[in-house]
């Protein structure tokens, strides 16, 4: 099965406040990703889920990067087998990394990824938020404290792959797949 299980709305039936929003990502990205349309047949979801999304995706401040965050979606996407999750965020995350391959090494396997040892523990630990959370104890606070992690930054680790575990699943059962751009985005240098 190769379309969404729910027909995504069109563009001009949506409510103005989201038709904007989705206008402004696709004058940025020059495509409408998917997702903003699947989510947007229930409007008030959408609103929640993109206000906790920017919340926590384009925060500014902490010790996490927009790389960062982008890696952490990817691993915890790829664990979870969301497709639409980690060709998107994959896609983003070479972009910010500037490294075409990074996104396929942190899917597949973040421990052979050519990443920076505080992003290998900033991923152990995400990694652990998201498959076996209810195991987290004070141990698994030190190596990311030891990288320069605060407990606030901690907390972004684990809501960013809280959050992308409810939106793997969303994708997943609803079979959201990932806009046919993604894919190339960030794998060779732009055209001039």
């Amino acid at each position: 099965m190769t379309t969404n299980r729910y027909p995504m709305p069109e563009l001009k039936d949506l409510p103005e406040d989201i038709k904007a929003k989705v206008l402004e990502v696709q004058e940025k990205a020059g495509f409408v990703p998917n997702v903003f349309l699947a989510l947007a047949r229930r409007p008030a979801e959408w609103r929640a889920f993109f206000a906790y999304h920017d919340a926590l995706m384009l925060k500014e401040g902490g010790a996490l990067t927009k790389g960062d965050r982008e890696m952490i979606v990817t691993a915890t996407s790829a664990a979870n087998q969301c497709l639409y999750c980690v060709v998107a965020h994959g896609a983003i995350l070479r972009i910010y990394e500037k490294k075409p391959m990074v996104a396929d090494q942190v899917a597949v396997n973040y421990l052979k990824a050519d990443i920076a040892p505080r992003q290998r523990a900033m991923l152990d630990f995400a990694m652990k938020v998201c498959q076996r959370a209810h195991e987290i104890d004070d141990a698994d606070f030190e190596p990311l404290h030891a990288h320069g992690f605060s407990d606030e930054d901690i907390w972004d680790i684990a809501a960013i792959t809280a959050f992308f575990g409810l939106s793997n699943r969303m994708a997943s059962f609803s079979n959201m797949q990932p806009n046919p751009e993604f894919y190339l985005m960030g794998r060779l240098p732009k055209q001039k």
